[in-house]
């Protein structure tokens, strides 16, 4: 029995609880948790993409996490100037400041993973070449990824 009226609120909140177990499962997260290192990493990923590539990459994700990502959207501040590794976890970790302590490198690969899991080859290729050197080292592509994946909205 679905929880709703509405079939797609259904889809994306089973989504987005598929793809906290995977972080949670990595990381040793509870969900509250998992959705706060998911939002962060996102948006750390999203401000230091150009705006087109941003805006690509957030129309692939479930409507439910959609939201996060696009939560305290700036266009015009972006993409930031964020060169380094160090630099981009601070971003996290900035997000995760008030909250139970994470290593922002797992988590950031947590995220990653997921993305990897769930979205196109073609679009995380695109994504991780937009970002530094040092953070696209951290998102190591999963063997055996294809285009043919299906996308989860």
């Amino acid at each position: 029995m679905s929880s709703s009226a509405i079939p797609v609120f259904d889809k994306t909140a089973q989504t987005t609880h598929l793809w906290l177990n995977e972080i949670s499962e990595e990381i040793g997260l509870d969900d509250q948790q998992s959705w706060r290192v998911t939002a962060a990493v996102l948006r750390a990923i999203r401000d230091r993409l150009p705006v087109e590539l941003a805006a690509h990459l957030g129309s692939q994700l479930p409507l439910l996490v959609r939201g996060a990502y696009y939560d305290q959207f700036r266009p015009s501040a972006m993409p930031s100037r964020v060169r380094s590794l160090e630099e981009f976890l601070q971003l996290i970790a900035e997000e995760l400041k008030f909250g139970r302590p994470v290593d922002t490198e797992d988590a950031a690969r947590a995220v990653f993973n997921v993305l990897s899991r769930h979205l196109t080859a073609g679009q995380i290729d695109k994504v991780r070449e937009a970002l530094p050197e040092e953070v696209r080292a951290i998102w190591s592509m999963e063997p055996g990824t294809t285009d043919e994946r299906g996308m989860s909205h």
